[in-house]
C-alpha cells in the first residue's frame, strides 16, 4: 500500500516537511494557493536533494525518487485522499481554520489530520474539526531535512492511538518526536522566545552590539546559534507573533514583546527572508 501524505502550504516548513517524507519513502502531495510558491518549494528541494548528493549524504538514485514522489498542486480539491494531511500555512488562527475545514474532506477514514503550527492551540484549532480525537500538533523545526526534532502536542480531545500514529509517523522520517501538551507556546517557543526576547532588549538598551550579544550567548552558553541570528532565521515576524499568543493567553509581563522587535516588523525588517533582520544577508 501507498504511503500517501499531503502538505498544505508551501513555504519554508512545508517545502521541507514535504522533502524529508518524500525521502521516508511517502508519496507527497504539495498544495498552495500561490503558484509561485510552489515553482519556488519545488526548485528549492531539487537543489536541497542535489546539494545532498554532493556532499555524499544521500544517493542520486534515491534523490532522483525523493523528487518523483513529490508533486505539486495549486489546490486542496485536486488532492488524493491521503491517510496523512500536515498543514504548514501561515500563522493565523483563521487561516489555519479555513484550511482544516476543507482538508478533513481529504483524508481517509481512520486519517491524522496534523498542524505544523508554533504556537496556536492545538485543541482550539481541533475544535474546527469533525474528528477533533484525530487531530494533532506535528511541530517541526527549521531547517526541518536538518533538526531532528518533532514536537508532538496532544489537545484536549487528541486521542491516545492518533498520538501513538503520529510518533511513529515521525520515527519513519528520521526525526526524534517529543510529545507535550497543548500549552500557549508549547514547550520549544515557550522557553526559547523569553530568550531572544531579552536579547532584544539588551540590544535596545544598549547594553552591547547585535555581534556582541550573539557571540556571548554562543561562546558562553555552548550555543550554535546566537539568539539575534537565530530569530533573522525564524523570522521577526513570527518571533512577534509567538511572543503576543505568549503574552495574552499567559497573561505575564515577562512575555511583552520588546519593543524595538515590533518595530523592525513594521520596518519590513523580518530577518533572512527580507535579507535585513539584525544582520544583512546577501
Amino acid at each position: 500500500m501507498k504511503k500517501q501524505l499531503i502538505v498544505i502550504g508551501a513555504g519554508t516548513m512545508g517545502r521541507g516537511i514535504a522533502q524529508v517524507f518524500a525521502q521516508a519513502g511517502f508519496d507527497v502531495c504539495l498544495t498552495d494557493a500561490a503558484p509561485a510558491a510552489l515553482d519556488s518549494a519545488q526548485a528549492h528541494i531539487h537543489k536541497m536533494l542535489d546539494r545532498a548528493v554532493e556532499k555524499g549524504k544521500l544517493g542520486a538514485g534515491e534523490a532522483t525518487a525523493a523528487k518523483e514522489r513529490i508533486r505539486t498542486v495549486a489546490s486542496l480539491s485536486q488532492t488524493p485522499s491521503a491517510s496523512l494531511i500536515i498543514e504548514a500555512a501561515t500563522e493565523k488562527p483563521q487561516i489555519k481554520t479555513e484550511i482544516l475545514k476543507a482538508a478533513q474532506n481529504h483524508l481517509t477514514d481512520d486519517g491524522i489530520l496534523a498542524t505544523n503550527t508554533s504556537s496556536i492551540s492545538i485543541t482550539q484549532l481541533a475544535a474546527a474539526t469533525d474528528h477533533p480525537d484525530r487531530f494533532i500538533g506535528m511541530h517541526f523545526f527549521n531547517p526541518v531535512p536538518l533538526m531532528k526534532l518533532v514536537e508532538v502536542v496532544r489537545g484536549l480531545e487528541t486521542s491516545d492511538e492518533t498520538v501513538k500514529r503520529a510518533v511513529a509517523l515521525a520515527e519513519s522520517t528520521g526525526k526524534t518526536p517529543i510529545c507535550c501538551n497543548d500549552h500557549p507556546g508549547f514547550v520549544s517557543n515557550r522557553v526559547l522566545m523569553p530568550m531572544i526576547n531579552e536579547a532584544i532588549f539588551c540590544l535596545q538598551d544598549g547594553v552591547a552590539e547585535p555581534d556582541a550579544i550573539d557571540g556571548i550567548m554562543k561562546l558562553g552558553m555552548n550555543h550554535p546559534m546566537g539568539p539575534l541570528a537565530l530569530a533573522d532565521l525564524i523570522g521577526l515576524d513570527v518571533c512577534l507573533f509567538i511572543l503576543e499568543v505568549l503574552h495574552r493567553d499567559l497573561g505575564e509581563d515577562r512575555y511583552r514583546p520588546c519593543p524595538m522587535l515590533r518595530k523592525l516588523v513594521q520596518a519590513g525588517r523580518l530577518g533572512r527572508k527580507s535579507k535585513h533582520g539584525f544582520f544583512r544577508y546577501e
